[in-house]
């Protein structure tokens, strides 16, 4: 196992390691002398670096998803901490254990596909299942879908993420399935498991994630349309205005056409997958977010571009120290005499009473 791992890093140290390059960006200083840009990171985390000197002698030696070994001093810039190199060096992939370098699901695949293939075999309309049941008989969609992430970079992104999301939203459509009496569970759980389907083609995580030329010119949504035309073909007893709901589901689950739908949910399974689908990858979002946070200092986070807001760290804001004065006020207590006045007016007797 590698050491150290991003979040490992102290501030005003000097360190060693090997990274993973998520990101190049080659700029100038004031003397028109180019610098590295850079994001480096492994399974743990990111962390912004620069190297200033020496650029032109490495500019051309490594890329994007290359593995370096960089040396450096870790500081404080801008209340986060940023990496200085002074050395970098690329290093070949049969050096490192990729398991080191790309975030997982904290729960097991293997439990979660079994999770997912119980899901199927439990419904009970026979279409849906043998819709289902025929996209993962399908080696390489099951191979995929079983580690793709759920999205580049805003909720759970990490191998197995789109897993752990599908099933996330499943557990969230039995719940409000459950009050929403007049909902097809059935319904609801087949759009769950095929609104993303797309993004195991949409998405490249061979090495960092990134967008597919797929990706880049259909889309997640396109290209699930097509997955399901394909094993559709091959179930000819499907009821055609059933397939249209299905379909329909997959198309209007971002729930506006500003955020990519071609249409708006207009029936009750496919608002309610909306809702639970941008419920489930909010709170992952902002979860995330505070996790991942780089500020030092200060109960609130940097700015969350996807929510257009700062988030609370509530577990450090409750046990912020800094806190305690301020409260403290409340609790001194004033003299009984200093309070109201003997022989005062009405309105002092009626403070002395509520007082005492």
């Amino acid at each position: 196992m590698k050491s150290p791992f991003v979040n490992e890093f102290e501030a005003n140290s000097d360190i060693t390691a090997v990274l993973l390059v998520l990101a190049k960006d080659v700029r100038q200083k004031k003397s028109g002398e180019p610098y590295l840009s850079l994001t480096l990171g492994d399974r743990s985390g990111d962390i912004d670096a620069k190297m200033w000197d020496n650029v032109e002698d490495i500019l051309d030696g490594f890329d994007r998803d290359d593995f370096v070994r960089i040396r450096g001093r870790v500081q404080i810039f801008q209340n986060r901490p940023q990496l200085t190199i002074h050395r970098l060096q690329k290093v070949e992939d049969r050096e490192v254990d990729l398991g080191d370098f790309f975030p997982v699901s904290g729960r097991g695949l293997d439990e979660m596909w079994a999770e997912l293939i119980a899901l199927v075999e439990g419904l009970s309309n026979p279409h849906l299942k043998g819709l289902l049941s025929a996209m993962f008989a399908d080696p390489e969609i099951a191979r995929m879908y079983r580690i793709a992430p759920a999205a580049k970079s805003i909720h759970h992104a990490w191998l197995g993420g789109l897993l752990e999301h599908v099933l996330s939203l499943a557990h969230l459509a039995r719940l409000t399935a459950a009050h929403y009496r007049e909902v097809d569970l059935d319904l609801l759980l087949t759009g769950v498991v095929l609104h993303d389907i797309g993004k195991i083609y949409e998405l490249n995580y061979e090495r960092g994630f990134s967008y597919s030329t797929e990706g880049q010119l259909l889309g997640h949504i396109i290209i699930a349309l097509r997955m399901i035309d394909g094993k559709l073909s091959g179930l000819p007893e499907f009821p055609p205005k059933l397939r249209m709901l299905v379909e329909h589901m997959v198309v209007s689950h971002h729930g506006e056409l500003a955020y990519g739908s071609p249409k708006t949910p207009m029936f009750l399974e496919a608002l309610l997958l909306h809702h639970l689908d941008n419920l489930d990858s909010k709170m992952e979002s902002m979860r995330q977010h505070v996790h991942k946070d780089k500020t030092v200092t200060g109960v609130f986070t940097g700015f969350l571009p996807s929510m257009e807001r700062t988030v609370l760290k509530k577990d450090k804001f409750l046990l912020d120290e800094a806190d305690l004065p301020a409260q403290s006020v409340a609790k001194v207590e004033i003299p009984v005499q200093s309070r109201v006045k003997e022989n005062g007016s009405p309105f002092a007797d009626k403070l002395k009473k509520a007082l005492f």
